[in-house]
C-alpha cells in the first residue's frame, strides 16, 4: 500500500513539473515573440531613417549570429588562455560576450543616423543660403527646393527630393514639410519648416528669415564645436570608467586565477560579478549624459 502510495506521488509530482515546464515555455515563447515584433519595428523605423533597403528582419538574424559568434570566439580564447577551466566560468564569459554584442547592430544603425543628421545640419546653412538666393531671383519657395534637390550633396539633397516629390504628388507643402520633420528628427530643420509655414501664412520675408536661420545654425555649430572640445575629457573618462573594471577582471584572472575562481565557480560571486557590471553601466551612462550638453 505504502509503495502504491509513493507511485502515485511520484506520478503526480511528474505531471506537475511537466505542467509547470510547459507553462514556462509557453510564457517563454511569448515574451520572446513580443520582443521580436518590437525589435523589428524599431530597426526598421532605424532602417528608414538611415534609408537603407534591408529587411528588419535580416537585422535581427545578423544580430542573433554576430551574439552566437561572439560567445563562440570568447570560449575558444577563454579555454587557450585560461590554466584553470570551469564550465560556471566559461558560461558566464560566453553569456557576458553574447550580451554585449547583441545590441551591436543596432547601435551601429543608431549611429549611422546620428551622423546623417549631423551631416544634414552642416549642409543646412549652405542649402538656405541657396534658397535665399533663388528666391531673391524671382523663383517659387517650390523652385528654391528643386534647387536643392538638384544638387549632388547627400544627405540633403535625397530629402528634398523626398520633400519635392511628395509636393508634386499633390501633397500640400504644409504636410510636406511636417512629413520632413518626422522623418528627419532635426530640430534645424523643424525650426526651417515652422518658418516657411509661418511666413507662407503671414506674408513674412522668406530670403530674410533664411538668411538669419542660416547664420543661427552656424552660431549653433559653432558652439556645439566648442562644447565638445571642452567635454573631450569627460567622454575619455567614461570609456575608462567603463572598461577599467573589465580589464581589471582579466589581469586578475592571470594573478590570482584562485581567487577569481571562487567568484566564477559559487552563485554568490557570479551575483556580485553581475552587480558590478550593473553599477559599471550605470556609472557610464551618468557620466555620458553630464557630458551631452543639449543647446
Amino acid at each position: 500500500m505504502l509503495e502504491y502510495g509513493q507511485m502515485i506521488a511520484s506520478l503526480c509530482a511528474g505531471v506537475s513539473v511537466t505542467f509547470a515546464t510547459l507553462v514556462i515555455v509557453e510564457f517563454a515563447s511569448f515574451v520572446s515573440a513580443r520582443y521580436k515584433e518590437k525589435y523589428l519595428r524599431e530597426t526598421a523605423v532605424e532602417l528608414d531613417d538611415v534609408l537603407l533597403q534591408m529587411p528588419a528582419g535580416r537585422i535581427f538574424d545578423l544580430t542573433i549570429a554576430i551574439s552566437g559568434l561572439s560567445a563562440f570566439l570568447s570560449l575558444i580564447v577563454f579555454g587557450m588562455a585560461s590554466t584553470n577551466w570551469s564550465w560556471p566560468k566559461a558560461a558566464f564569459i560566453a553569456a557576458l560576450a553574447a550580451v554585449v554584442t547583441f545590441p551591436a547592430p543596432r547601435l551601429y544603425l543608431k549611429f549611422l543616423g546620428k551622423r546623417r543628421i549631423e551631416k544634414f545640419n552642416e549642409q543646412l546653412e549652405d542649402a538656405l543660403n541657396s534658397m535665399s538666393s533663388a528666391l531673391k531671383a524671382g523663383f517659387s519657395i517650390n523652385q528654391a527646393v528643386e534647387v536643392i534637390a538638384a544638387e549632388n550633396r547627400n544627405p540633403i539633397s535625397i530629402e528634398f527630393r523626398l520633400l519635392l516629390q511628395e509636393i508634386r504628388l499633390g501633397i500640400p507643402l504644409e504636410q510636406a514639410l511636417e512629413n520632413m520633420v518626422k522623418r528627419l528628427g532635426s530640430d534645424d530643420f523643424e525650426l526651417v519648416a515652422t518658418a516657411i509655414l509661418t511666413a507662407r501664412q503671414t506674408g513674412g520675408e522668406l530670403t530674410v528669415i533664411f538668411e538669419r536661420l542660416a547664420g543661427m545654425i552656424r552660431e549653433r555649430m559653432r558652439i556645439s564645436g566648442k562644447l565638445r572640445a571642452l567635454t573631450a575629457q569627460g567622454r575619455l573618462q567614461s570609456y575608462v570608467v567603463g572598461a577599467m573594471p573589465f580589464l581589471l577582471m582579466i589581469v586578475m584572472n592571470y594573478i590570482a586565477p584562485d581567487m577569481m575562481g571562487a567568484f566564477f565557480n559559487s552563485m554568490a560571486g557570479i551575483m556580485l560579478i553581475l552587480g558590478a557590471v550593473m553599477l559599471v553601466v550605470m556609472g557610464f551612462l551618468v557620466i555620458r549624459k553630464i557630458t551631452n550638453i543639449d543647446i
